[in-house]
């Protein structure tokens, strides 16, 4: 095999993931995990049903439909007008796909070239800077730093080179909760139009928002032609292992990530996509009810840490809490996070990771609270240690 590395030189540095480091050390030492962000509840029963009937009546027990049965992309395209006023045609504007993180790498695979750059929110999930690399292309972080973790327009404004071809949108924000206003993203939009940009918006936490509003960046003028726009139905109803997600644009840009998406799993989860088709009609009333549920669970959590001495950052969204370890006298979240199991018996996620400007996260770790309130408790009670 000769000397020739066996990972390919675009992905060196990227091997095991972080999610995959805490959560053996959760198991290996028996440590409530706050890391990894999975629900340890199923989502409602009505739903989990609907799967089982797709799965004893024979619905997609074979290959679906490459963009997905037409069911779900019309329920898709209902959601779109439902909840942001967005018209989308469900035979040539929406793809089904295997969760967000596949309608990502298909969408940076299929739109990318060898040299293009991408703008993205930093820090950025892990799987951004991954796709980023296996399609060649270089990422520039826009760093959102704390106590705010509010992107700076002048200084995207200024990251923005012949070279760049797109920029990458979190909104609402893993790992921070932030939630972006009306006005950023109308300045992001401005830009975007500016130098003919192309748009990849990650919503996937578009439902879980505390005391402020998700606003689709392709809403806006100008916009809809030139944003992907990419939700799952994972968060929002606690059935993450169903891998459910969906990319909404115009039919050019569909058509082109589904290029690359039919090479990738060609089709994925077929009977839950009957399931979900029948999810995304469930009635206001479950949207608020999950809403207020987690908000409640993000105060517990926020309290928790607050009294065990970390600097808390309470999210606007998603189900993260971003805190500082400084006042702990720490200043490493890695090296905390790695021998957090042994001394309290709680695992959480170094945001370091998520930074290519390390110096800005280097004292930040995540927790996770889309937990049931006991292991909340439990895990708060044993923070206390610290």
């Amino acid at each position: 095999m000769g000397t020739r590395p066996l990972l390919n030189g675009r992905l060196a540095g990227m091997g095991t993931t972080i999610f995959a480091e805490m959560s053996a050390l959760a198991t290996a030492t028996g440590s409530i995990n706050l890391g990894q962000g999975f629900p340890d509840t199923d989502g409602p029963e009505e739903v989990r049903e609907a799967a089982v009937r797709a799965l004893r009546e024979g619905r997609g027990n074979q290959y679906p439909p490459g963009p997905g049965i037409p069911e779900l992309r019309t329920a898709i395209a209902e959601h779109q007008q439902r909840f942001h006023g967005l018209a989308y045609d469900p035979d040539t504007e929406v793809l089904v796909t295997a969760g967000a993180t596949e309608a990502i790498a298909a969408a940076l695979l299929a739109l990318l070239e060898p040299g293009d750059e991408v703008i993205a929110l930093e820090p950025f999930y892990d799987s951004y800077a991954a796709c980023i690399a296996m399609a060649g292309a270089t990422r520039r972080p826009l760093t959102l730093r704390a106590p705010h973790f509010r992107p700076d327009l002048d200084e995207l404004r200024a990251l923005i080179t012949p070279r760049t071809r797109l920029l990458l949108i979190n909104t609402p924000h893993n790992p921070t909760g932030t939630v972006l206003t009306a006005d950023e993203l109308a300045g992001i939009a401005a830009l975007a139009l500016e130098h003919d940009l192309l748009v990849i918006t990650d919503e996937v936490y578009e439902h879980l928002v505390f005391g402020v509003t998700h606003h689709p960046l392709a809403a806006l003028p100008g916009m809809r032609e030139r944003t992907v726009t990419i939700s799952s139905a994972g968060k929002t109803f606690s059935f993450t292992g169903w891998k459910v997600g969906w990319v909404t644009a115009s039919p050019a840009l569909v058509s082109a990530v589904r290029t690359a998406k039919q090479y990738l799993t060609y089709v994925s989860a077929g009977p839950f996509q009957y399931a979900v088709a029948e999810a995304l009609r469930l009635p206001d009333s479950y949207f608020d009810t999950f809403r207020a549920d987690l908000l409640r669970k993000r105060d517990l959590l926020v309290d928790g840490l607050s009294a065990a001495g970390f600097r808390v950052f309470n999210p606007e969204g998603t189900y993260f809490i971003t805190t500082d370890i400084t006042p702990l006298g720490e200043k490493d979240g890695l090296e905390f996070c790695r021998s957090l199991p042994e001394r309290c018996g709680v695992v959480a996620i170094p945001n370091v990771v998520f930074y290519d400007n390390t110096d800005a996260g280097q004292s930040l770790v995540r927790f996770t609270f889309c937990k049931k309130d006991e292991v909340l408790a439990e895990a708060v009670a044993r923070l206390q240690q610290l």
